[in-house]
């Protein structure tokens, strides 16, 4: 049975608040995923190296993870498939195959992200080594997925992202911020010097495509897909306002990052190039109490978005064989073990931490074009969608912000060469 998969309901009409607290739930998981340890390396460089000046790629990356989210949600709703498994049905094997194993590649980057900050953690709360921790941290979500433990988790997931909220608003209290900076910077466009990477490592570390695979897998365990045609629609209205909701939230903490490192670090000169200086660095500007609130916040962080980095990469290998995301089958435990594996090996060999974040949410924003454009054809084509395929209009926004982030890509590259 698959995990996701709610108990049986009578669909009845019921008050509009009673109908959108049913469907809110989704975008809240999808949202672990782009607060997650990555998200703090890339903000926090980004704020103690620019000040306020990069908001607005937080603000740019939110409204397109909205439009693109909603989309790959669209797609699990109306044909009860999540993307693996579309790609796999609807595309030629030689195309999708190449499309899926790059998925695999972005989801092992996004496992070792997610391992390596949860080890960070553990290091700065108890002093456990990194590789050691990386080891816990790695086991213990295992043990979690291969058990179905994190079924019963679910909402412990969810009030972790409140408990990282909530230690990021409470740090916003302790510092001076310039509010009118801060407003202007979120919706002004501005390209500092040397910032093309940091640009691309936070655009890569909101839009992030294991997301995609992760919101279309929730979304179609669901099977929405075979109920009556007035439920589908009811689906496709609601889940519209779960996504703005999430995707909300997660712009106002990865926001709250960005602005707390640019009114403590950057004010002092400092540039954060480690998780754990930071932590140490906000003890004597802000009081005791904020390190270890936020190292706290990170090991939630990182606990979480691996058990869903680790879910959406054995969604995609299940992907290869037609089958959805079932932590009973062999295809999704081999899924999860190729997940996180070769990032927990990775993590051996890293010298330094906080670059390999940095670095590993570049290269989630390199492969986000591929699926992206994947997405777009699934979402784009009659065939796929009936009568739910995309308005003209859509495509062309999906297109445009695909082209959009491969030109940035192409861009990025240039620079390192």
């Amino acid at each position: 049975m698959n995990i996701f998969k709610k108990l049986k309901t009578t669909h009845k009409t019921r008050s509009g608040a009673l109908d959108l607290l049913k469907y809110i739930g989704p975008g809240l998981l999808v949202t672990v995923g782009f607060i997650d340890p990555g998200n703090w390396a890339t903000n926090l460089a980004a704020g103690s190296s620019f000040g306020y000046a990069l908001l607005w790629v937080v603000t740019f990356s939110s409204i397109m993870l909205i439009i693109i989210q909603h989309n790959v949600a669209h797609l699990g709703i109306v044909t009860g498939l999540c993307l693996a498994e579309a790609t796999n049905k609807y595309i030629r094997k030689t195309v999708s195959r190449p499309i899926l194993g790059s998925a695999i590649l972005a989801s092992i980057s996004t496992s070792l992200a997610e391992i390596l900050g949860g080890a960070i953690a553990l290091e700065m709360l108890f002093d456990i080594p990194i590789k050691a921790g990386a080891v816990i941290i790695t086991i213990a979500c295992i043990i979690m997925l291969f058990s179905n433990t994190y079924s019963k988790i679910e909402r412990w997931i969810i009030m972790f992202v409140s408990i990282i909220g909530l230690s990021f608003l409470y740090e916003l209290t302790l510092i001076d911020v310039e509010w009118t900076n801060t407003a202007k910077s979120w919706v002004t466009p501005s390209f500092p010097d040397n910032s093309l990477l940091i640009i691309m490592s936070v655009l890569g570390a909101v839009v992030m495509p294991h997301n995609l695979f992760l919101h279309s897998e929730v979304i179609q365990s669901r099977e929405w897909n075979l109920e009556n045609e007035n439920v589908i629609k009811k689906q496709l209205k609601y889940e519209f306002y779960d996504t703005l909701l999430s995707m909300g939230i997660g712009w106002a903490i990865n926001s709250a990052m960005i602005i707390l490192a640019a009114a403590t670090f950057y004010k002092q000169g400092v540039v954060v190039d480690e998780l754990s200086q930071a932590a140490n660095l906000l003890t004597p500007l802000v009081g005791n109490n904020a390190g270890v609130i936020f190292a706290i916040a990170l090991l939630f962080a990182g606990i979480s978005s691996t058990i869903t980095s680790g879910i959406a990469g054995a969604s995609i290998f299940a992907g290869f064989f037609n089958e959805a995301y079932s932590p009973k089958d062999i295809h999704t435990k081999i899924g999860t073990l190729l997940s996180f594996i070769p990032a927990l090996l990775l993590i051996f060999f890293i010298k330094d931490p906080f670059q390999g974040l940095i670095i590993s949410q570049m290269l989630l924003s390199v492969q986000l074009p591929i699926t992206v454009f994947t997405q777009i054809y699934l979402t784009s084509s009659k065939k796929v969608m009936g009568k739910h395929v995309n308005k003209k209009s859509t495509t062309i926004i999906l297109l445009s912000l695909g082209t959009l982030v491969t030109i940035l890509n192409i861009a990025l590259l240039i620079s390192l060469f």
